[in-house]
C-alpha cells in the first residue's frame, strides 16, 4: 500500500484531495496541518528537521503539499512568514521527499505572473510577480526545482472548495444585501478544489514530471461570474459591475491583482489526454452540492 502525506489537509483543496483518494484502497492517507486534530499529524512544513523526520518515519510513495499563505494582503507587510511558508516550506518537502524518493506535489498560482497579458500564459511564458504573495510563491517553485528529483508543480487559480471562499462570500453578501459592486476588468478562470484535485490525482501516479496549469476551461471576470453563481443559486441580489479603480477607492487593497490571469493547461495538453471541466459546469456542480 502506499503512503500519501498530504500537507495543509484542512484547507479547501486539502479536504477535495482527500475526497478524492479515499475511494482508493491502495492509498493510505497521511494528513498534515499546523492545527492539530482527529485524525491530523501536526507538521509545521517550515521546520526542515520536522519534515525530513516525519517523511523518514513515513515512508511515503508521494507528497501532496497544499499548504500556504493566502492571504495576498497581509503578506505585503509580513514578508518573512510569507516566505517562510510559501518558499522554505515546499524547499523543505522537497529535501524531504527527495531523501526517501518520494514524488512531490506542489501547488503554485497564477500571481507569478505580472498578470497584464493579452493571451492566456502557459507554462513556458515569462514570470514577473507583483505582489509578495507571487514572488514568495514563485520562489517556492524555483526552490522545489532546485531540491526535488521527481516533482509536479500545478498552478491553479480563483480557487473555490469545502472552506472560506469567492463564492460563499458573494452567497452570504446576497443575504444582506439587495445590490453589490464586483470588479469586471480583472479576468480568469474559476476553478473547482474538486477539478483540481482529480487533475493532481491523475498526475501524481504517472512519470509526467514537471510544471503544469491546473484550471478549470474558459473564462470570465469576477462580476459575470457573480452573475452566474446568482443565476443558479437562484438569487435576486444586482451586481454592479465597475472597475478595479471603482472597486479600490471604497475598498482599498494592499497588495495588486493581476488584470489578467487565464492560465492554458498547455502541458497537460501536450503530454496527456486530460482535460479539466468547463468552469460553467464546475460551479453549477459545487453549488448543488453546497446548496
Amino acid at each position: 500500500m502506499d503512503k500519501i502525506i498530504v500537507t495543509g489537509c484542512n484547507g479547501q483543496l486539502g479536504r477535495a484531495i482527500n475526497k478524492e483518494l479515499c475511494t482508493n484502497s491502495n492509498i493510505e492517507i497521511i494528513n498534515t496541518d499546523v492545527f492539530q486534530g482527529d485524525g491530523i499529524t501536526p507538521l509545521d512544513i517550515t521546520n526542515v528537521d520536522a519534515v525530513v523526520n516525519l517523511a523518514r518515519k513515513i515512508k511515503p510513495a508521494a507528497i501532496i503539499n497544499c499548504a500556504a499563505y493566502t492571504a495576498v494582503d497581509k503578506q505585503e507587510s509580513d514578508v518573512d512568514l510569507s516566505y517562510k511558508i510559501n518558499a522554505i516550506g515546499p524547499r523543505n518537502l522537497a529535501i524531504a521527499a527527495t531523501e526517501v524518493g518520494a514524488k512531490l506535489v506542489h501547488v503554485s498560482t497564477d500571481y507569478v505572473f505580472e498578470g497584464n497579458g493579452t493571451r492566456p500564459y502557459i507554462e513556458f511564458d515569462k514570470t514577473g510577480p507583483v505582489s509578495v504573495y507571487g514572488k514568495t510563491k514563485l520562489a517556492g517553485e524555483e526552490l522545489v526545482k532546485q531540491f526535488a528529483d521527481k516533482y509536479f508543480i500545478v498552478r491553479t487559480a480563483w480557487l473555490y472548495g469545502d472552506g472560506k471562499n469567492f463564492v460563499k462570500t458573494m452567497l452570504s453578501l446576497s443575504e444582506k444585501m439587495d445590490e453589490i459592486s464586483v470588479v469586471m476588468d480583472q479576468q480568469g478562470t474559476p476553478t473547482s478544489a474538486k477539478e483540481l484535485a482529480k487533475a493532481i490525482c491523475y498526475l501524481f501516479p504517472t512519470d509526467n514530471f514537471g510544471t503544469f496549469h491546473g484550471t478549470c476551461e474558459g473564462s470570465t471576470n469576477w462580476a459575470d461570474f457573480t452573475d452566474e453563481i446568482f443565476r443558479i443559486a437562484g438569487k435576486s441580489t444586482k451586481v454592479n459591475h465597475v472597475t478595479t479603480r471603482e472597486y479600490l477607492e471604497k475598498n482599498p487593497q494592499a497588495a495588486p491583482r493581476p488584470a489578467y490571469s487565464i492560465l492554458e493547461n498547455y502541458m497537460l495538453k501536450l503530454t496527456s489526454d486530460y482535460m479539466f471541466a468547463d468552469w460553467h459546469d464546475a460551479i453549477e456542480e459545487y453549488l448543488k452540492e453546497l446548496l
